[in-house]
């Protein structure tokens, strides 16, 4: 059964006709019965082109921290734009900021950009710089953006390719990636202390940088076993190698001070997108000073005629405050906690086995297994056939999480005790029909 009404197919037809897929990202693509068009989303709610209304646990694959169309956020905006959005020169608005980043984020210093595919891609370069080598560990199942030499062994991946833990094999992502880049990158299975501490020792001399996701946002919110994380940071601060997390996803959401505070462990360098602006595109790339002051006019390149542009650093700005002025986490854990709890109980009643990995805020369902995964070859122990077929029938419902369970769901401010308690009622009725 198509997922799409009668005006969100017709609409959809007609981006068949102007776009590859109709869509502008293939994550957006479930097939031409099942792609939504949104038109129009108010706190926790989205609404398609039929106005069928949705719990939305997508908020546009995260960045909706404190609801959609947030008006003072958008009031902000609204009355920034009217003098200009760019000028080529600091503005004011970049300098508060960065301010306010360094304040909650126990940083240095910050240089702003657009996307989390562009921090990731400038973090890689300042490393490197800094570091005087080449390669870099990263973890498979992780997904730092689009840029050429993240996309191996990503969330995407097929897990009987990536061949033995104790000798894994990069397996590429996407066609149109040039052969030599592979051998730039080294991926590691998460949460093997044994391979990252080998790794490391036999090769530290060409490793620039460890990237790393700390909770496993793009394969259902694995978290790190105790002590893996700091185990890292021995291991970079030991042999002069950058430690950079990733906190596209968990920046503004695991905590005010993102997975950073959450983890109780700092970085060299991190990057941040999605929650920093509630939706409105806007990045950034913070770290210590002797790391970020790499970034040397002349010696080593970073840039972007939109970087620090008046519509999305204001949006910023205005999201930073209310998260330092209210209690915005604190009320998105209650809800995660509750949503969490009423999900586990109504798998136990159904009898399937199931973990629940991740935060309040940001959280996975694994179906299937006895116990939550620890990586990213464990996550495909689960049922996914079974999530997927959940995940369909509760968006015919009026609950949308993503079809994929590699996706974790996102949770917003804007969701109340009563979207909470529809939401699992809605479970409870879809997953009676799924199991069918």
């Amino acid at each position: 059964m198509s997922i799409q009404g009668k005006k969100t197919s017709a609409l959809f037809k007609k981006a068949l006709d102007v776009m590859p897929y109709g869509v502008n990202s293939n994550f957006r693509y479930w097939g031409d019965d099942d792609t939504i068009i949104a038109t129009r989303g108010e706190g926790t709610y989205l609404w398609d082109a039929d106005e069928k209304r949705y719990i939305d646990y997508r908020l546009g694959f995260g960045p909706v921290i404190l609801g959609h169309g947030h008006p003072t956020v958008v009031k902000r905006v609204q009355e920034a734009i009217q003098d200009g959005t760019v000028f080529a020169w600091t503005t004011p608005y970049e300098i508060d900021l960065c301010e306010r980043i360094t304040r909650m984020c126990n940083v240095d210093k910050v240089r702003l950009t657009n996307t989390g595919t562009e921090a990731t891609m400038h973090a890689l370069r300042i490393a490197r710089a800094r570091a005087g080598r080449e390669k870099f560990i990263k973890f498979e199942g992780q997904y730092h953006g689009m840029a050429d030499y993240f996309m191996f062994s990503t969330a995407s991946a097929n897990p009987a390719a990536l061949g033995s833990k104790r000798s894994p094999i990069n397996v590429q992502a996407t066609s149109g990636i040039p052969k030599g880049i592979n051998q730039y990158v080294i991926n590691l299975p998460y949460n093997d202390f044994e391979r990252l501490e080998e790794t490391i020792t036999a090769q530290w001399g060409d490793i620039a940088a460890i990237f790393v996701e700390p909770m496993l946002g793009n394969s259902a919110g694995v978290m790190p076993k105790p002590g893996y994380l700091e185990k890292m940071r021995e291991l970079c601060s030991k042999y002069g190698i950058v430690l950079v997390f990733d906190e596209v996803k968990t920046g503004f959401r695991m905590a005010n001070g993102g997975a950073q505070e959450y983890f109780g462990i700092q970085a060299d360098l991190v990057t941040y997108a999605k929650a920093l602006g509630n939706g409105f595109p806007i990045a950034a790339i913070a770290g210590k000073e002797e790391v970020m002051m790499t970034i040397e006019p002349g010696h080593m390149a970073h840039g972007g005629t939109y970087s620090g542009n008046v519509v999305g650093t204001v949006a910023a700005i205005a999201t930073l405050e209310i998260l330092e002025n209210e209690p915005i986490i604190d009320t998105i854990n209650k809800r995660g906690k509750a949503l969490m709890t009423g999900i586990d109980e109504i798998l136990t009643e159904a009898d399937i086995p199931h973990a629940l990995p991740g935060v309040p805020s940001m959280f996975g369902i694994v179906m299937g297994v006895e116990e939550e995964p620890q990586d990213f070859r464990e996550y495909f122990q689960g049922d996914g056939e079974l999530y997927e077929n959940l995940a369909l029938e509760l968006i015919q419902r009026g609950v949308q999480p993503d079809g994929d369970a590699r996706e974790p769901w996102f949770l917003c401010a804007a969701l109340s005790e009563e979207d909470v308690n529809e939401t699992l009622n809605i479970f409870n009725d879809a997953l009676k029909v799924a199991k069918e």
